[in-house]
Order: C-alpha cells, then sequence, then structure tokens
C-alpha cells in the first residue's frame, strides 16, 4: 500500500502565474500534497508542458485562489503582480523573482495597494529552466527569503512561510535592500565569475580542456544558465553587483601586479594572503544542515561498472561512516572514477584503515 501524503500547510487553490522551472516545480511540489494548483502562462505551449508533466491543471476562469505565486521574468513581475491584486483582491500575492527591491518601488510608485503583497525568493534552481526541468524537490533544505514589512498582516505571512514550508524550503525574513546585497554576493556575481572562467575557453586547445578536473567544472557549473534570464536579473540587481565587481577587479589587478614580478619583496606574501583569506571565506560557508562544522574528504578509487558505488556506501555503512557529502569525478580516458567522501575528522582514520582492508584504493584524504 502506497503512503498518503501529508496534509499540506496551505489551504484552498494556490494559482501559479508563470509554468516555467520554478512555477512548474512549486506545482508538482503542491500536487503531490494535495494541493489544487491552478497553472497559467502567457506561453500556450509551456502551459501544456508543464499541466502534462504533472504540475497542475490550466486555470479557470471562475477560480477563486487563496494564494498567488507570480513566477514570471523579472522584467514583467511587478506588472504581474499588479494585475494579480486587482483581479483577486482577497487571495495573498507573493512572486518568487530573484530581485526584491525594484519590483517593490515600481508597484509603490505606481501606487498600488501592497496590504495582501509579500515578496519572497526561493534560493533553488537548475541551470536549465523550463517546465521539462521542473522537479518538485528542488526547494528541500533551500533558504526561502520572506520579504514582510509593516503592511503585511501576520496571516498573510503564515500563508507564504507555509507555501515554503511544505515545499521542504526554509523560511528567512529579510528586507529588500538586505536580500538584494546578499544575493549579489552569493548568486550573481558568482554567476559572472563562473561565465567569466567559462568564456576563456572557447579559444582554448582541445588539449588544455582534456586535462579539466572536478575542480574547474565545479567553479563554471552555473556558466550553463540562460543569458536572456540572467541579462534581467543582472540589471535589476546593477548597483550592489557593481560594487562587489569594483572590488573584485581591485583584489585581481593586486594580484596580478604580484605575480609580475613574483621575486620582488612582499609579492609571495601578497599571494599567500589571497589564498588564505579564500580559506577563511570557505569557513565561514555553512554546512550540511545549516551548521558551521567542517568535514575532511577521503577519495576512493572506484572502477567504472555497475554496483561499485552501492558496495562503497554499503561498506561505509558497515564500518559506521556517515557520508557527509559526495562528488565524483571521471578520470579522462580511464575505466575508474574519483568519490570524494565528506566525513568528520574523528571517522577519517576509520574510513580510510577499513576500506583499506576490504580492497579499496585510497587516492588521498584531506590532511596528505
Amino acid at each position: 500500500m502506497s503512503a498518503r501524503p501529508r496534509a499540506a500547510r496551505v489551504q484552498g487553490t494556490v494559482r501559479i502565474v508563470g509554468a516555467g522551472l520554478l512555477g512548474a516545480s512549486i506545482g508538482h511540489a503542491l500536487t503531490a500534497l494535495g494541493v489544487d494548483v491552478a497553472l497559467d502562462d502567457t506561453s500556450p505551449a509551456q502551459l501544456r508542458l508543464a499541466v502534462d508533466y504533472g504540475a497542475g491543471r490550466p486555470a479557470a476562469a471562475d477560480d477563486d485562489p487563496t494564494l498567488i505565486v507570480v513566477a514570471v521574468p523579472p522584467d514583467v513581475t511587478a506588472d504581474v503582480i499588479e494585475r494579480e491584486l486587482a483581479r483577486f483582491p482577497r487571495a495573498v500575492v507573493t512572486d518568487v523573482a530573484s530581485v526584491k527591491l525594484e519590483p517593490l518601488r515600481t508597484l509603490r510608485a505606481r501606487g498600488v495597494d501592497l496590504t495582501h503583497y509579500i515578496g519572497s525568493h526561493p534560493l533553488a534552481g537548475r541551470e536549465r529552466g523550463g517546465a521539462i526541468s521542473a522537479r518538485a524537490d528542488i526547494f528541500i533544505g533551500r533558504p526561502w527569503v520572506v520579504c514582510r514589512d509593516g503592511e503585511t498582516t501576520p496571516g498573510d505571512l503564515a500563508v507564504v512561510e507555509a507555501l515554503a514550508l511544505d515545499l521542504g524550503a526554509m523560511p528567512i525574513e529579510m528586507a529588500p535592500e538586505e536580500h538584494d546585497a546578499a544575493v549579489a554576493l552569493v548568486s550573481h556575481v558568482p554567476q559572472l565569475v563562473a561565465s567569466l572562467l567559462a568564456g576563456r575557453f572557447v579559444d582554448a586547445p582541445e588539449g588544455s580542456l582534456g586535462l579539466a578536473g572536478q575542480g574547474v567544472r565545479d567553479t563554471t557549473r552555473i556558466a550553463a544558465s540562460a543569458p536572456e534570464l540572467w541579462v534581467q536579473i543582472l540589471g535589476a540587481n546593477a548597483a550592489p553587483v557593481v560594487d562587489l565587481l569594483d572590488a573584485l577587479a581591485a583584489d585581481l589587478s593586486s594580484v596580478a601586479d604580484a605575480l609580475r614580478s613574483p621575486d620582488a619583496p612582499g609579492a609571495r606574501r601578497a599571494v599567500a594572503d589571497t589564498i588564505r583569506r579564500g580559506n577563511e571565506g570557505v569557513e565561514r560557508l555553512p554546512g550540511k544542515h545549516g551548521q558551521n562544522r567542517r568535514f575532511e574528504q577521503v577519495v576512493v578509487m572506484v572502477d567504472d561498472t555497475a554496483g561499485q558505488l552501492g558496495r562503497l556506501f554499503g561498506e561505509l555503512g558497515e564500518l559506521d561512516v556517515n557520508v557527509e557529502d559526495l562528488r565524483l569525478e571521471h578520470s579522462p580516458g580511464a575505466q575508474f572514477g574519483l568519490a570524494e567522501i565528506s566525513v568528520v575528522p574523528s571517522a577519517v582514520r576509520r574510513a580510510v584503515e577499513g576500506l583499506e582492508a576490504r580492497g579499496w584504493k585510497i587516492a588521498s584524504t584531506t590532511n596528505d
């Protein structure tokens, strides 16, 4: 007998305007909880695709939603919010745009009654967009920023927070200005850095690219994002992004100056300080479950045959070693890969000795 879905916190019909990646993903998650999801999109093809994949049903003229989620491109977010507030004056309206201050300023300048509007932003997504890429689980464990203001009633706030919790996300309250500065640092500038670095690959020799390992793939993964969307996002959040880019450009210039004369007094220290400061920054990033807890890495050679990863995980379980994170890297031209396993420091020795006793080859550990 299949398990029944848990009861949803969100009640009534949820109207989702925009059936792309985020909108359809929200629809999938809510539909799985038994929520009535009404989808709307300016693209009939996108709407039909989202419905066919099970993200909800087409919106009907007599719908009376309790919650409306606006999931449209940034350049039309304010327009759609205004329209939805006017059409459904009793509903709570939120949006999931990645920039919060610009649409709010636009709506206020137009004199729109924002009593039932609450801006929000799930820090989740994928490099590829559209309903075909939507998944119900992309919000699980991810922050969901909620930007309340003085007009927000406790009841309306509870509706938006209930949405985040139903999707497995973690609601976090922030002011719009605070949110936009934060995403400039942890999302928008990293996107530009990844794109700029990956852009250097376009004219690179094939032999050079053949040496690419997991480090460069991790660094440039988000460079596969859609240019059309990012032009809008970066334009809407230009000021904090420019400040960070100017600071980053100054840092790059300092390192370049040091490396022009690596034997000059202070040059090596400048380079070392740059790497050290990066170490300190990484240390501040929250780890698993938001903890500031550091893990050690054990790199295991894994044959490229069926069942090897399952056997590795099974034997780690027998050794009472909990895998906190996993990263896989395939070795070019070889019939094996490298599994980088993150474990608590106290488990490193037990993992290494136990796996070696079972015939696994350890490529390295953090302490090597």
